[in-house]
């Protein structure tokens, strides 16, 4: 592990103990076991991107130049957007009623839990505020935070619904489904949290005003377009050996982008191909669904989307009047761009 992460990582033991010990809840050796292991299950087991991204920002922000105290509060803010991303996957998986997260059964599926994971969630939740609380409260830039993350969780949650609303069953309605759809979910979904969040976090830390970066905003919601897209793209064509799962889009109805690019280029008989089968837990029914995807050659429309959005993302980047915030941005382009899994 890079000392990066393990340093990270240490954090992480720090803010647990805290909220362990916290004077405003009278722990007993239950509830303390408890919130232990359900923070150990959901918290720091994914890839961490989204947090060592505050960090990684911040560092290209001050140009290298940080202390250990400003390392311990930008991974502190790092493991608030992790906490974050725990409290929506915890709840996510009790609505798609999912059985498996990073390997492992959801938190609702292990035995004793069950529909206790929906008040953890909520508890996931306080604990963001707790621990800005304990860390920034005599920052200048604290209101700023708060104000953060209320507005990108309100942004997310709202996205969800737009996506759950969008496969209610029974009422599977391909025509919904375009371009603007699928961009607008993802938009709301996933680019505000996983991309714009981690960076405007180091920007309030840096002493900057986020109104005076809407330009940023906007570069890091197009490359969370960008990178869901490419997540569509290998849920069908990655290998699962690579990615570490075996993607199941087409059988959960999604608004794939590869669906709504389907149904622009095919013919009405190719449409009902995808009518007839998309949404299907049959295998056959996917091999389908896959086989017309390689007749329309989505693998290469993929390819030019990938070229296009990379130029793009890169033009508005270096148009940008400030180098450490471009180094930022190009920091994770290079971390997306032509990415396996």
């Amino acid at each position: 592990m890079s000392d990066l992460k393990s340093r990270f990582i240490d954090v992480y033991g720090v803010l647990k103990q805290e909220l362990l010990y916290d004077p405003a809840f009278e722990f007993d050796h239950d509830s303390r076991q408890w919130v232990d292991r359900m923070l150990d299950y959901n918290v720091p087991g994914g890839k961490l991107n989204r947090g060592l991204s505050v960090v990684d920002s911040y560092r290209l922000l001050k140009e290298g130049k940080t202390t250990d105290d400003e390392f311990f509060l930008s991974s502190a803010l790092g493991w608030c957007i992790e906490w974050l991303q725990a409290y929506f996957l915890v709840l996510d998986d009790i609505m798609d009623g999912s059985h498996t997260r990073r390997g492992q059964p959801c938190w609702f599926r292990v035995p004793k839990v069950g529909m206790i994971a929906a008040n953890d969630g909520v508890l996931l939740r306080n604990h963001i505020s707790r621990i800005l609380k304990n860390h920034f409260r005599d920052k200048p830039y604290y209101v700023d935070l708060l104000d953060l993350f209320n507005e990108v969780e309100f942004q997310t949650a709202s996205g969800q619904m737009i996506d759950l609303i969008t496969t209610i069953e029974g009422e599977k309605d391909l025509s919904k489904y375009s371009l603007p759809l699928h961009r607008r979910i993802v938009q709301y979904k996933t680019a505000y949290y996983s991309f714009y969040l981690p960076v405007a976090c180091a920007l309030l830390m840096a002493g900057e005003n986020l109104d005076k970066h809407v330009e940023v905003k906007d570069i890091l919601v197009q490359m969370g377009i960008y990178f869901q897209v490419q997540d569509d793209f290998l849920d069908c064509f990655g290998s699962p050996e690579v990615i570490g799962k075996v993607g199941t889009d087409i059988e959960d109805y999604k608004c794939s982008w590869l669906v709504v690019k389907a149904l622009e280029l095919c013919n009405e008989e190719q449409k009902n191909v995808v009518h007839e089968n998309y949404g299907k837990v049959d295998p056959a029914c996917v091999a389908k669904v896959k086989e017309l995807y390689k007749t329309l050659d989505l693998e290469g429309a993929f390819v030019e989307y990938e070229k296009e959005s990379y130029e793009k993302l890169t033009k508005s980047i270096e148009a940008h009047p400030t180098k450490e915030v471009q180094a930022v941005l190009k920091s994770f382009l290079a971390k997306i761009y032509k990415r396996q899994k």
